[in-house]
């Protein structure tokens, strides 16, 4: 009798355990600051090209410049002698505080200058992995802030009145928690590109980052 009691306890809790929504994060730009720190201090301390294979999500893309698989095209790839160093300005997360996207300056050995955005998804463990890295040389380096700006996307659901009317007894639409921040990379045969990333402001989509890359040689 009390071996079928512990079996059916055993059992409730499995139960409860695969139950269990998933983990909740909040959207917290300083995490995503730390992510880009550790990074950086990964591709000084082990190799540029091994931080970018060690942060990559699986899906992750870069762009050379047209799009690639980032782990395809880092795999067995040499690291150079010194690494490019950067430092994100801006970072910019979703609400639900699963996607986040960072943009700032890069600087090369050579004294060479330039922005990078990159489009960052935490992952089931709470890890952050980055999932589009792209970015341009620059004559000088962007103007940026003197402290780290981050901005959070609202959740606050669209007012009544605007867009599509819901119909009667249903609540007002609005985008999902998850697409409160989306991004786009659309790239031309020739090698051009344009990177945007838009945050939801409670009523429509405010472009945060607008990224244009000429195609090489133009």
């Amino acid at each position: 009798m009390k071996a079928a009691r512990a079996a059916l306890i055993a059992a409730s809790l499995l139960g409860l355990v695969a139950a269990r929504p998933p983990m909740r994060y909040q959207p917290d730009p300083s995490s995503v600051f730390a992510a880009e720190i550790a990074f950086n201090r990964l591709a000084r301390d082990k190799g540029q090209w091994t931080a970018f294979r060690e942060t990559a999500a699986d899906d992750a893309v870069m762009f050379v410049p047209q799009r690639v698989m980032a782990k395809q095209w880092l795999k067995g790839r040499t690291d150079p002698p010194k690494p490019v160093s950067w430092t994100p300005s801006v970072i910019h997360v979703s609400c639900d505080g699963n996607l986040a996207a960072s943009t700032g300056n890069w600087r090369r050995p050579d004294g060479s200058v330039g922005y990078f955005t990159t489009i960052w998804r935490r992952e089931k463990n709470g890890a952050w992995k980055w999932v589009l890295d792209h970015g341009d040389t620059l004559a000088a380096p962007r103007e940026a802030p003197e402290f780290l700006v981050g901005k959070v996307a609202t959740c606050k659901r669209r007012e009544p009145g605007l867009g599509a009317r819901p119909a009667p007894g249903a609540k007002t639409p609005a985008p999902p928690a998850d697409d409160s921040l989306i991004w786009t990379a659309d790239v031309a045969a020739a090698g051009s590109r344009h990177v945007r990333v838009r945050a939801w402001n409670g009523s429509g989509y405010d472009v945060v980052i607008d990224d244009k890359v000429a195609a090489p040689g133009a």
